[in-house]
């Protein structure tokens, strides 16, 4: 056996330890003599020894071998570079040769020294570096192992998999008998319960784990600290039980953690938390004998209870957001079928007060007062009032007209505009308001729905109207481009110069239901679903609406079309 002294000197101990290292070595003496008897030496013990007088033959030799070890003179040093380790022999009364640093990993012997402990000391040297290569297998073994359990643990949002992976990661990678992962109640991750159990061995009962009280005051203990504990079958007769081993430091003085699962010879408890406290706690049992953890383990081991405890906590977040969008989607539902229903039962009877003050108004043989004709008008207009509410509510029950079906053909932007103009001009007339309709030099032919299309043009208009107060104007213009690509559009758009709309506000005016402030306090009637309805009806028609405006100076909604009937028919 042997030792790693001050700089990286081997130490030799009593007992060699015999070598399964590669057994080729090179030696380098410029003493012909002492060359000569310890490459003998070295090869009486079993090594392929190869010999070198001078710097030039070590070179040639290092050239065509790769030696498990290299014995050199210090004089020799100078201008080597290898990458095996080298035993250097040094004369303890020459300056020159004690300040020498050789590179890598290396051992020095005085000289003049026996032919035993020369062969010794280089046996020593080469099962060094071959623990060394094989502990760093060893950790690399591992760390892949450790990755693996966090690639599966980021795979998937199902809490119940995520617990099953690291405790089944640390089971199989650890060779433990039993693993159990529980979380604590909290409001940052499920509830949750998972084990590991070895082959041939029954589950842990609950009798065999600390309460859940004990657990996560282990667990609060641990993560305050940033530890772990580790525990074995004689911890429970320690003198102070409240110091029992953390293997990066102790618990708190006066609060002790809970001793380890019982009938265990070893139990290492790693705690996951967030933020300043934990959430649950992961242990690993072994029954046989106790187990040493080394801090690479314990470091990695953190690790992956670090990236489970991130990962229950969007597990967590992902399954709460999705009940959130799953009782949306039912009260949207509901409110669908509410609306339907209601607007149903409200068409009956609002058929029938329309047809009857049509007929009031036909059929009256004598006139009446002035006041009777305007009590009739306000009723008309009133009763209209109320039947367009009903028909957008429809609209909006039939989720934006998806289960309407589009009647298209060509229809005169122009013509249609003038339609929708002329309609609406009395309506203006009570407000005081001009609508001035720009001519249009060619009237372009879009494929289109013309009811459809009426009902986005007439709901931009009359919304203008309303928002502009008396003696306003409101223009309507349309023209007709050819975009970057190639494709060719119709463009129209409603300008008005009223009260307009707050820039916070402006991002929302097409949300059902949505009414700007200063419609609100300025009682101006309304719905909120007129630019949604309208929205819909554009984007099925495969256009795009847009909105500018400026508070007490007007709103321009420009709505673009495309004049390509293809572009319509695939949208």
């Amino acid at each position: 056996m042997y030792s790693t002294g001050r700089e990286g000197v081997v130490v030799a101990s009593d007992t060699p330890e015999v070598s399964s290292a590669p057994r080729t070595v090179v030696v380098a003496d410029p003493d012909a003599a002492r060359l000569a008897q310890n490459t003998s030496a070295l090869r009486g013990a079993g090594y392929a020894a190869h010999a070198a007088g001078d710097a030039a033959s070590l070179a040639g030799l290092l050239a065509e071998v790769e030696p498990a070890a290299i014995i050199t003179d210090a004089t020799l040093l100078p201008g080597l570079e290898t990458e095996a380790p080298l035993l250097v022999m040094v004369d303890l009364d020459d300056p020159l040769q004690t300040s020498v640093q050789p590179p890598g990993i290396h051992d020095c012997i005085t000289k003049p020294t026996s032919q035993r402990e020369l062969v010794h000391r280089t046996s020593a040297l080469i099962d060094q570096v071959a623990r060394r290569r094989a502990s760093r297998q060893d950790a690399e073994a591992l760390r892949e192992q450790l990755r693996l359990v966090s690639a599966a643990v980021r795979a998937t949002n199902d809490p119940q998999e995520i617990a099953r992976c690291v405790v089944e990661g640390f089971g199989r990678t650890f060779k433990a008998d039993h693993v159990r992962l529980e979380t604590f109640e909290d409001n940052r991750v499920p509830r949750i319960t998972a084990a590991w159990d070895s082959d041939g061995l029954e589950p842990l009962s609950d009798d065999d784990l600390p309460d859940e009280d004990s657990a996560r005051r282990t667990a609060d203990l641990l993560w305050a600290g940033a530890e772990t504990l580790s525990t074995d079958a004689g911890d429970a007769d320690d003198a102070e039980p409240a110091r029992a081993r953390a293997d990066s430091g102790h618990a708190a003085d006066g609060e002790a953690p809970a001793s380890g699962i019982s009938n265990a010879a070893s139990t290492l408890a790693v705690p996951m938390g967030e933020g300043s406290s934990s959430l649950g706690i992961i242990w690993i049992a072994s029954l046989d004998k106790p187990r040493k953890w080394s801090r690479a383990e314990l470091g990695l081991i953190q690790h992956v209870a670090g990236n489970a405890a991130h990962g229950l906590i969007q597990s967590h977040l992902i399954s709460s957001q999705q009940q959130v969008v799953k009782q949306l989607q039912q009260l949207d539902k509901a409110k669908t079928d509410f609306l339907a229903t209601v607007n149903h039962e409200l068409r009956t009877p609002l058929t029938s007060i329309m047809a009857y003050l049509d007929m009031i108004q036909e059929s009256t043989e004598q006139p009446g007062s002035a006041e009777i004709h305007q009590m009739l008008d306000i009723v008309v207009r009133n009763t209209e009032r109320l039947r367009t509410l009903i028909e957008d509510m429809l609209s909006v029950s039939r989720n934006g007209l998806d289960d309407t079906l589009m009647h298209l053909t060509p229809v005169r932007l122009g013509q249609t505009l003038d339609l929708v103009a002329s309609a609406l001009r009395p309506l203006a007339k009570l407000q005081n308001v001009t609508i001035a309709l720009d001519p249009v030099p060619e009237d372009p032919e879009i494929l289109a729905d013309e009811i459809q299309l009426q009902q986005v043009f007439t709901n931009l208009v009359s919304n203008a109207i309303k928002f502009t107060p008396s003696g306003g104007r409101i223009e309507v213009g349309s023209e007709s481009h050819a975009a970057a690509d190639g494709s060719r559009w119709a463009t129209v758009r409603v300008a008005d110069n009223g009260i307009g709309i707050s820039s916070d506000e402006i991002d929302h005016v097409f949300t059902r239901f949505y009414r700007a402030s200063n419609a609100m306090s300025g009682a101006i009637p309304g719905t909120g679903l007129g630019l949604a309805i309208t929205k819909d009806i554009v984007a099925r028609h495969g256009g795009t609406i847009d909105v500018a405006s400026t508070l007490g100076a007007g709103t321009t909604v420009t709505v673009s079309l495309p004049l390509d009937a293809d572009r319509t028919q695939s949208n």
